[in-house]
């Protein structure tokens, strides 16, 4: 019965879907276009070159290189070997979906275990920084200062995540712990030895290994693309048809209930399905920079349901589910949110007068009391979170010693 359902639904939401394109043929096909030409010259130049250079690191090794020379830091960390670092930094470098893109190629590698792999996606997701500093803070909000303050909070909060993450499915990964306290110690002649072993192991010559990497990385891509194209015509389509309008009602009412303008609605909404017309919506709004900070932070930890679902494919490939991967979203964006509430005095008020700078009047803090206690919390926030990070550090060292 329950399939039936979801067949039911399924077809009646495709149905509606080409309807809407045929009532709305000239706003679909704009939306088309915005879509394609975000892709073609901003993802597409900007991923090729990282997803080549992945697929060439790990044919020729280098990644088993890297892998032994941080399994002493990824292990205790983030419980994942030390191969993980190299998802974790190309990352952060290039932003989403590369993490995916290389917890999956590692999983089919077999250099992961499936436990392993999903909590290795569940925090290398991240949004790059040419995104945040060059888009957002210089292109959207005018304003390179806030770049730092959405950084810090951003890469932050996504080690949180990898933190936290370290927790699941602990239980069905013991059968590998006798491997892993093996491959523990670090041993550059161990690591040099594991990738030239790597390299001798795959008897392609290098023009296939070449060819191989530029047609993996282009069909991703143009995977990719199809997905910014959808949800940017889905997002449109929702707004003339009025259901945004709708659900933003109330969305607007919950963030009035948390004091925070009801003008934000829409926005959130928005930036919930595509990340780019989100941020730009929400830079608009005549509010508090602050405000618009935490919105911020939020959609970008939580990366919208077209980045979701350029994931949700690239890991249907392999047996790593996608669940956990979607809670850590919600837990980034959280992390990142109260991070930025945090930090905004310490990274981005009193930057501004370090830097002689004049504050304008709507980057105040507003005169709510649940601001006003955070703000005086953030005095002291830094310290706390480093505090209990090196505690918790500690007790998983002596946990994992006994």
């Amino acid at each position: 019965m329950a399939q039936i359902l979801k067949t039911l639904l399924l077809s009646m939401i495709t149905i509606s879907i080409a309807i809407s394109l045929v009532k709305f043929p000239d706003q679909s096909l704009e939306a088309s276009i915005r879509g394609l030409n975000l892709w073609w010259e901003v993802v597409f130049p900007s991923l090729l070159p990282f997803f080549i250079i992945a697929e060439l690191l790990i044919s020729f090794g280098v990644v088993q290189f890297i892998g032994i020379l941080f399994e002493p830091i990824m292990r205790p960390l983030f419980n994942i070997p030390g191969v993980g670092s190299f998802g974790w930094f190309m990352g952060m470098a290039s932003g989403y979906p590369t993490g995916a893109k290389i917890s999956a190629r590692l999983r089919e590698e077999k250099q992961l275990t499936r436990i392993e792999a999903e909590r290795l996606v569940s925090f290398t997701n991240a949004s790059s920084p040419l995104f945040i500093f060059a888009a957002i803070s210089v292109g959207f909000f005018q304003n390179s200062s806030l770049g730092v303050l959405l950084a810090v909070c951003h890469y932050l909060s996504n080690t949180f995540v990898g933190i936290c993450m370290r927790f699941y499915g602990k239980k069905k990964d013991k059968k590998n712990q006798n491997k892993r306290n093996e491959s523990s110690k670090y041993s550059v002649r161990k690591a040099f030895t594991a990738m030239h072993r790597t390299r001798m192991n795959d008897d392609r010559p290098l023009g296939e290994v070449l060819g191989d990497a530029v047609i993996h990385s282009v069909k991703t891509l143009v995977m990719v693309g199809g997905f910014i194209v959808l949800f940017s015509v889905l997002t449109k389509l929702l707004f003339l048809s009025g259901i945004s309008t709708f659900i933003a009602h109330f969305l607007g009412k919950l963030l009035n209930f948390a004091s925070i303008s009801k003008d934000f609605g829409l926005p959130l909404l928005s930036g919930l399905f595509e990340i780019t017309i989100g941020v730009q919506s929400i830079s608009v709004v005549q509010d508090t920079l602050l405000i618009q900070a935490v919105l911020v932070s939020f959609i970008l930890g939580f990366n919208g349901f077209s980045v979701q679902a350029q994931v949700a494919s690239i890991l249907a490939k392999t047996d790593i589910r996608f669940a956990p991967y979607f809670f850590a979203r919600i837990l980034h964006g959280v992390f990142a949110s109260i991070l930025t509430i945090l930090f905004y005095k310490p990274l981005y008020i009193d930057r501004k007068v370090f830097d002689m700078e004049v504050v304008p009047v709507n980057h105040d803090v507003p005169e709510n009391l649940w601001l006003l206690i955070l703000e005086n919390l953030a005095a002291i926030g830094p310290l706390l979170t480093i505090s209990f990070v090196g505690i918790s550090i500690i007790l998983l060292y002596y946990r994992r010693k006994k």
